[in-house]
Parts: C-alpha cells; structure tokens; sequence
C-alpha cells in the first residue's frame, strides 16, 4: 500500500510538471510519446491510438522481463497522470521557457525517479530503460535521455530546433535527477574487518545474495588475527545490510567504496 501512495502522489507531480512547466510552450515530448507526434504529424493516424498501439509491445516486454507486480504499477502511474492532467489546469508558472524546460525536468525527474523506486514506471521508454539497465550496469537516468534525445533531434530536423532545445535541456535534467534518486545500478564494494569473521560469514550468507571473499589479517600494531571479508553490493543494499553488520560485531572496521565496473559473475536483481 505505502508502493501505491508514492506511486499515485508522484503520478500527480509528474502531471503537474507537464501541465506547468512544458506543455504551455509546447515543448516537445519524447520517447514513446515524441515518436506517436511526430508520426500523427506525418501521417493522418490519431496521435493518441498511435501512443497505445505503441505502447503494447513495451507493456509485454516490461511483463516479461519486470515482473506482474511491476507492469502493474506502471499502468497506474500512467492512468493517474493522465487524469491528473485533466484536472491540472495548463498554464505556466513562469514566462521564461528556459526556466520552464529546466524546472519541468526536474520536477519529472523527481517524479519518475521516485516511481521507479517504487517498482514502477511511467511506461514507454522507461520500461525499455529498465530493461536495459537490468541486463547492463548503465545509468537509468542518462540511458532515458540518450533515446529520447534520438527523438528529440529528429523532430528537430523536422519540425522546430527551439523546441527540441529545450526539450534537450528538459530531459537531460530529468536524467540527472533520475539517476541521483534510482541508484539501483551503482555498486559498492564492502570490506569488514572483524574479530567474529564466521558469525559475520553467516550473516551475509543469509540476509545478501552475493558472494563473499574470505581472507586472514593481522593488525600490524597489536598482531591480533582478524578475518577480512569482501564482497560488492548495489547501493540501495546499503541501509539493509549496515545493522546487520552493527549487530553482530560493533567493533568491527568497514570499508564502503565506489565500485566503477564489476566483470564476472554478479546479479542485478
């Protein structure tokens, strides 16, 4: 239930970011949605019946791959936005569309990215985003912006390079606060120094799916022998794992950094 509220309140900001910011000067929309406008522009086919025969395919794709639960919550997310924006009324909180295009984005960002850490999504390309990110350790939020962008230049060749401009500012802020809140593909390496290494061992083994590297250490001061044990995790893995680690030896010495790349074996579910 509490998955449902934040889903339904971010819904509610992401239209308000549409009806406040973007939609009053017309910038233009990508992903799923910028392919159905520029093909309704092209062509005499309905820009709404295009976005849901689009849409199919990627609704299929997210069952498959994301799960029941998680298709789900994104067609709530896109059935409360869109009411929302009825209700909504589209007039601009602002003059400058700069202003409007960066606000815009960031209010999206927050938005999609709360949606997403709520097992969610707004559909269209956030669901090809997930996917992808799920497979490989991209950046959700710069991967979102990199297709939308192949859309946005094209309309721009076809259409208003203003607009596209400032869709390009719009969406890149998004991606940036995207990526600042959905964290899931940023790894961690963790390396515990303790005097309880196998009571450690069993803790890990039981609350994190990962493997763990034991090794023997010795304080170079008091000789004492220790157990080093290392083992990488994603970041949202984090706050699960520290009280674990506390309650078992709150002497223990933890090392947390940045992990750039992990090769080999490693699960990103």
């Amino acid at each position: 239930m509490g998955k449902i509220i934040v889903i339904f309140l971010s819904s509610i900001l992401l239209a308000a970011a549409y009806n406040l910011f973007l939609l009053p000067f017309k910038i233009l929309s990508g992903g799923v949605v910028g392919i159905a406008m520029i093909i309704g522009l092209l062509t005499p086919l309905n820009t709404g019946l295009i976005i849901f025969l689009l849409n199919i395919p990627i609704f299929i794709l997210g069952l498959k791959e994301l799960g029941r639960r998680f298709l789900l919550h994104s067609i709530f997310s896109v059935a409360v936005t869109s009411i929302a924006m009825q209700f909504i009324p589209e007039t601009p909180i602002t003059n400058e569309p700069i202003l409007s295009a960066v606000f815009g984005g960031v209010l999206s960002g927050i938005a999609i990215g709360t949606i997403f850490r709520a097992s969610g999504s707004t559909g269209g390309f956030d669901i090809i985003g997930l996917v992808i990110a799920k497979k490989k350790d991209f950046p959700m939020g710069m991967l979102t912006f990199a297709m939308n962008a192949v859309i946005i230049i094209v309309s721009g060749f076809l259409f208003d390079w203003t607009r596209a401009l400032y869709t390009l500012a719009s969406i890149y802020a998004a991606g940036r606060v995207i990526d600042t809140l959905y964290t899931r593909h940023h790894k961690l390496t963790l390396m515990i120094i303790t005097n309880k290494g196998e009571e450690m061992r069993e803790m890990l083994l039981r609350h994190v799916v990962r493997g763990i590297t034991m090794l023997d250490g010795e304080g170079a001061f008091t000789r004492e022998k220790k157990k080093v044990l290392f083992t990488v995790i994603s970041r949202y893995e984090l706050p699960l794992i520290k009280p674990y680690i506390l309650e078992v030896d709150p002497k223990a010495f933890v090392d947390i950094t940045q992990t750039m790349e992990v090769i080999g074996a490693f699960r990103r579910e």
